[in-house]
């Protein structure tokens, strides 16, 4: 009987994310340029902020991005600690700097959306700061995967790590429903429905799918990256070791006369 395939396999990764790539390349520069004339040309401006508004089509979706990643590097941590499977190593490593990016995205737009409301580029308020935590978490867990040279150690040192870091994503979800914050509470998703007008949800919705198909595209090249690093390293490991046992590399026997 034919046995069934392994989805989780590095090899079968790779094998579906060569089409898928271009594909989510593609829809990112449609929906980037779709999503960018909405937001610039038919948005209109806020009745008190004005322009200034338009900020939160770059804020916004790099802040959904910036939670929606560290679940993604959760759901991979579970499956090394868990299932202790080398495609969740990669898919978790190569999360780390992608969040780091698109959370430094996010403190830098905000910090220029809240300029001319706020009167300041920076406050201790509670979703300012948890956001700050989780860059600052998402950094160490970069600076975690290049200290420790063994991928298997720094796998699990990195599953722990972000383990324990998941507590801040609630945090920054309901800090502005916990605490009094400078925040506004949520106006997209909620029970009652979204409380912003049509003509300024419609290409903050195309811009957060744009953002999202971004993260894809970046993630599935960061991840086909990683599993082709790993392989060289092995067959540079297996190279070494047959050429200190004095036996000729496969290299080298294909040139012997």
């Amino acid at each position: 009987m034919k046995s069934m395939p392994n989805y989780a396999s590095p090899t079968y990764f790779l094998r579906i994310a060569r089409p898928l790539i271009p594909i989510s390349a593609a829809l990112t520069a449609v929906l980037l340029g779709v999503g960018l004339y909405l937001a610039l040309f038919v948005a209109p401006p806020d009745y008190q902020q004005g322009e200034t508004v338009k900020i939160m089509y770059l804020h916004v979706p790099s802040a959904w991005l910036a939670m929606l990643i560290y679940l993604v590097m959760t759901s991979a941590a579970l499956g090394t600690l868990v299932w202790r499977h080398p495609l969740a190593d990669a898919a978790q490593k190569a999360a780390a700097v992608l969040g780091a990016g698109f959370t430094l995205l996010c403190l830098g737009t905000g910090s220029l959306w809240g300029k001319p409301m706020w009167g300041t580029w920076w406050v201790w308020d509670a979703r300012l700061t948890s956001v700050l935590v989780l860059f600052l978490i998402y950094l160490g867990l970069v600076a975690l995967w290049r200290t420790i040279e063994d991928p298997g150690k720094a796998a699990r040192a990195a599953a722990i790590f972000t383990l324990v870091g998941a507590v801040n994503i609630p945090i920054i979800k309901f800090s502005v429903d916990w605490w009094n914050t400078l925040h506004q509470p949520a106006s997209v998703f909620r029970l009652g429905g979204p409380a912003i007008a049509p003509s300024m949800l419609w290409p903050l919705v195309v811009m957060v799918l744009a953002f999202t198909f971004l993260f894809l595209t970046l993630y599935l090249l960061a991840i086909r990256n990683e599993i082709l690093r790993r392989r060289l390293r092995r067959m540079s490991i297996l190279a070494a070791s047959v050429q200190e046992q004095g036996r000729p590399s496969a290299w080298e026997a294909a040139y012997e006369p």
